[in-house]
């Protein structure tokens, strides 16, 4: 027996038509390339305060800095203290300087301190708590006829909700 092909059956095998695909990656591997560059993202160390413990409690106690922001002012306070100084806020703005200054002065009585805990209220914008942050982590020295440098002051920042106000001092 003789077995007979059909001709038609027999079809050569058809070439993938990959130009469309080529055509996409042309376009979209620079366009990500491209885009990666700039989604850069900006990312701020928070830490959760710490509580006291019993070794704690033995020890003199130290500078608890805290540094409380509301809608129209910004108090900076000891924890174990009280009020060290308020600063009134008037648009968001305050005399950052006089804040910075003091800022700097407890680092110099207080140099191994490194750490504050920033407590907010919930109706302050954004901007405003980044920029006390700022404040509170670096200060900027100009002395007359030297160059301008900056210093560490407290770089380990706490974030927490401030507690209720009360006209006579903190509740």
């Amino acid at each position: 027996m003789r077995l007979v092909r059909n001709k038609k059956h027999i079809k050569d095998a058809e070439e993938l038509n990959i130009t469309a695909f080529m055509n996409l990656m042309v376009i979209l591997v620079p366009f990500l390339l491209i885009t990666a560059v700039f989604s850069k993202i900006a990312i701020l160390e928070l830490n959760i305060p710490k509580g006291n413990s019993a070794a704690n409690k033995n020890k003199k106690p130290e500078l608890q800095l805290q540094i409380v922001v509301r809608e129209n002012l910004i108090d900076i306070q000891d924890g174990n203290v009280g009020l060290i100084k308020r600063f009134p806020l008037k648009d968001r703005e305050t005399n950052w300087k006089s804040m910075s200054d003091l800022l700097v002065q407890l680092k110099n009585k207080f140099p191994k301190k490194d750490n504050v805990t920033l407590l907010v209220e919930q109706d302050v914008s954004y901007q405003l708590m980044v920029k006390v942050m700022d404040k509170a982590r670096t200060a900027t020295i100009i002395q007359p006829g030297l160059t301008t440098e900056s210093m560490d002051l407290f770089p380990s920042i706490s974030i927490g909700d401030a507690p209720a106000f009360v006209a006579g001092g903190k509740k």
